[in-house]
């Protein structure tokens, strides 16, 4: 009778491990047909945004240019151009002159989304450059006074007379 149990419950372990090996190669090979699948439809998908040139060439859309002044110029943009949705990418390059210069490539159908985001880019651009200028007019010129003290000293001469 032990023996017949010991027998009984050696065939369960055996059987039982059998079956967990199937089941991590079933398992393991339904995992590859998924991700299979999933690298398949990724690779279909058309990137959008910020990309590589060569990407954004392997389109064939119609690849136009403008130049950027410099990589604040490059960083602001950036902020803009994902605000309108724009396929885009900047290339660093050296000028002529040693210095680097930013090579702004967008498809050709989003021209008009491009106008739209550097227009809203100068406006922003524009808007900053007034308000640092705003903040620098008191410490450029220290000896213009406020209109308020003017306007107390006039009082203090006239009552002195």
């Amino acid at each position: 009778m032990q023996e017949d149990i010991e027998n009984r419950s050696l065939t369960l372990i055996i059987n039982t491990s059998k079956l967990t090996a199937r089941t991590l190669a079933a398992a393991f090979m339904k995992f590859l047909r998924y991700s299979k699948g999933k690298l398949q439809a990724h690779q279909q998908v058309k990137p959008q945004g910020k990309q590589t040139v060569k990407k954004l060439i392997a389109q064939n859309q119609g690849v136009e240019q403008a130049e950027l002044a410099d990589r604040d110029e490059a960083k602001a943009f950036d902020r803009y151009a994902r605000q309108y949705g724009v396929d885009y990418a900047i290339k660093k390059g050296v000028s002529e002159d040693g210095k680097p210069r930013y090579i702004l490539f967008f498809k050709g159908r989003d021209r008009s989304a491009i106008h739209q985001a550097m227009a809203a880019y100068s406006v922003g651009w524009a808007r900053q450059q007034k308000q640092a200028r705003s903040a620098a007019e008191p410490a450029l010129d220290p000896v213009r006074e406020s209109p308020a003290k003017k306007v107390e000293r006039i009082r203090q001469k006239g009552m002195e007379r």
